[in-house]
């Protein structure tokens, strides 16, 4: 009774400041500013609509964060086309997991042109990232370990691509952890220390799923863009050994430019800062999906309907420009 009787003086203490300072009233709202208008009427202008969500989005932050989504993320002229770019941030709302992010960027990408195929491979290249994260960090492996095993697996493969022009995969089924280890080494040149570690009885399945998913030249996704989808799922976990192998990967074997891995950091954040909003103000989801829908709509509409004067001369800022280039073999497996 005494703790029950402290808790209320408490609470009423804490409460009658905020209550003397507005005379015993919520405080009102204060009106959007010019500039914060003048946002929101480029959103509707770009999106059709003002989603609920940037609506409740701190104004004095509202102007930057519009600015790098409409110049970044909506921008069809980056290094990284449109459709990766929502693979990229498909892959980091799964694992995160974020409900908002996974509807918003699957149906983002499938609107770019991403198959069934490729939106299952940008989740699975995902979840394999998570699984070895967890793995390597629980294990404790040491970090300058890993870093020498995966120096050592790059300098293989880029020795046999140069003799062979492929390095080459496991071409026969594995059924025992004897003959996958005998691939691995065919493959990297020997077996990694964090690999040796895994139970005999899952090694097997995973060199199975790596085969078919990491180190098949012809996925559904280009093999540059998984290592950045990788990527983009290490660095915000974190996991500082993925984030090396995931980059030495993707710009030794792969042949990405510091100005992709870039990109593909950016992208992760972006994910992982709306992701934050969206679930700290529990926004509701079905509105959020209803408000997505407008958008994709609008969007669609103004790619297919003739442009007016004034859009042919203006630069074109659309979500749902097509940038895909065709896919291309992977100078190397990982």
């Amino acid at each position: 009774m005494r703790r029950l009787l402290w808790l209320s003086c408490t609470v009423f203490a804490i409460a009658l400041p905020a209550q003397a300072a507005t005379g015993g009233k919520a405080a009102a709202k204060p009106a959007a500013t010019g500039e914060v208008q003048s946002v929101y009427k480029d959103i509707e202008a770009t999106l059709g609509v003002v989603p609920g969500f940037l609506k409740a989005f701190p104004e004095a932050a509202l102007p930057g964060a519009w600015e790098e989504m409409k110049h970044f993320q909506m921008n069809p002229n980056t290094a990284i086309p449109s459709k990766y770019k929502e693979l990229i941030g498909l892959g980091v709302a799964a694992q995160i997991p974020c409900h908002y992010c996974i509807y918003f960027h699957t149906e983002v990408a499938r609107a770019q042109g991403a198959t069934d195929a490729e939106i299952k491979e940008a989740v699975v290249t995902a979840a394999q990232t998570r699984r070895w994260s967890t793995f390597i960090n629980g294990l404790q492996y040491g970090e300058e370990n890993f870093k020498s095993d995966i120096d050592r697996m790059i300098s293989h493969v880029q020795g046999q691509s140069a003799k062979e022009g492929q390095a080459m995969p496991a071409k026969a089924a594995v059924t025992n952890v004897q003959e996958a280890w005998r691939d691995m080494e065919k493959a990297y040149g020997f077996v990694p220390g964090f690999v040796k570690a895994l139970p005999d009885e899952a090694v097997v399945g995973l060199w199975q799923e790596m085969v078919a998913i990491e180190m098949n030249p012809n996925g559904a996704i280009p093999g540059k863009y998984r290592d950045l989808i990788s990527l983009g799922v290490s660095a915000q976990i974190p996991c500082k050994s993925c984030t090396y192998a995931d980059t030495a990967f993707a710009m030794k074997l792969d042949g990405a430019s510091d100005r992709e891995v870039h990109e593909a950091l950016t992208m992760a954040a972006a994910v992982r800062h709306w992701s934050t909003f969206l679930n700290g103000i529990q926004q509701d989801e079905a509105q959020f999906r209803r408000d997505m829908d407008k958008v994709l709509a609008f969007a669609k509409a103004k790619v297919t309907r003739p442009a007016g004067p004034a859009e042919k001369k203006a630069p074109k800022s659309l979500p749902l420009q097509r940038n895909v280039p065709s896919p291309q073999l992977r100078p190397g497996a990982r």
